[in-house]
């Protein structure tokens, strides 16, 4: 009968989304490729999404550097760029924020994110390394989960270089970029090498983080709102290509052991497939005796933190990202430390 019924709020249509937010999730679903439908190959979902123009003018910070940095044993180097944030306001050493960018492992680069992480890195005042991490299919699992790690390793160790507080390293991602974010912390965890700094915080928006996509939010909101579900199988079977290990914990962080991760800061939308796994992971840290502040936003579908220059509850959103990830500066605390829900 819970599966009727959230068939049944399905069929409700989009009364569950916010008025405002609708035109944008229908223009986005316009746009975006039919993956797993009429397009079933990487390079034609790439050039259809690369042929739409932009319409943001680029926000202003510190400075932008275009780096390479060791990659994984026997990998090329890792393309990263590193946003440092306006020295008149944000003065003194600041967090440092390893950004690990959306796209289901396939989709997404440095430029296609630059929008977001420039506004990531106004909303905290932090240092931000974006990551190039390899994509599937032609780079499988787990090679993005190596590309993202040797960058936060390397981030680790030049923070002086970078201006970065010791104390403030954070590791963050948005989808797929947020399943590479709580992959890494917990390869920061178990890894006897990582050493210092430890980890502050790891912030995942609106994560992909179970491969099983077997929950009530994949069904409730399998359709209707720019990100479906179909989109998620096409982009897991990319991922893991045939034979792959989904319930491997580095694949579906979910799966994993929740025990000793640094605290978190899990950002869901109501009418996103993923809504279950990222409250599931919130859950899973508070019940390991964790900390972890969930910010939950009923109206909001897949990807709306991208629209804070037209969405008010975006707009909210990413303040209070930016507010948390400069706490871990300030006073070492993460927003709703004790738990709850933010939103």
């Amino acid at each position: 009968m819970a599966d009727a019924a959230a068939l049944m709020g399905e069929a409700a249509g989009s009364d569950r989304l916010d008025p405002a937010a609708r035109p944008y999730a229908d223009a986005l679903a316009a746009l975006f490729p039919d993956l797993g439908g009429r397009v079933t190959d990487a390079d034609e979902a790439r050039r259809i999404l690369a042929a739409v123009p932009a319409t943001a003018r680029p926000q202003v910070v510190g400075a932008v550097e275009d780096r390479e940095v060791p990659g994984p044993a026997g990998a090329p180097p890792v393309p990263v760029r590193v946003y440092y944030p306006d020295p008149e306001r944000w003065q003194g050493s600041r967090p440092t924020v390893v950004f690990c960018h959306g796209g289901g492992w396939v989709l997404g680069d440095l430029d296609t994110y630059d929008a977001t992480a420039r506004a990531l890195c106004r909303a905290s005042g932090a240092v931000l390394v974006s990551v190039d991490y390899r994509r599937a299919p032609e780079a499988r699992f787990p090679a993005a989960v190596h590309d993202a790690y040797a960058a936060l390793r390397w981030a680790g160790a030049h923070l002086d270089e970078l201006g970065g507080d010791p104390d403030a390293l954070v590791v963050a991602g948005d989808s797929a970029g947020g399943n590479l974010a709580a992959a890494c912390a917990q390869l920061a965890r178990d890894d006897p090498a990582y050493g210092d700094p430890a980890l502050a915080l790891q912030v995942l928006i609106y994560p992909c983080l179970d491969a099983a996509q077997d929950t009530g939010s994949y069904r409730s909101n399998a359709e209707g709102y720019f990100l479906t579900a179909a989109h998620l199988r096409w982009f897991w079977e990319q991922y893991l290509g045939p034979g792959g290990d989904g319930g491997n914990p580095l694949a579906s962080p979910l799966a994993g052991d929740p025990r000793g991760l640094p605290p978190a800061y899990v950002v869901v939308a109501g009418c996103d497939p993923l809504r279950d796994e990222g409250e599931a992971y919130h859950h899973r840290l508070l019940g390991a005796g964790g900390r972890s502040a969930l910010d939950s936003h009923p109206g909001m579908f897949h990807g709306f933190l991208a629209l804070a220059g037209v969405l008010p509850e975006a707009r909210r959103a990413l303040a209070r990202l930016g507010e948390v990830i400069d706490s871990t500066h300030t006073n070492g605390k993460t927003s709703g430390e004790t738990g709850g829900d933010a939103g």
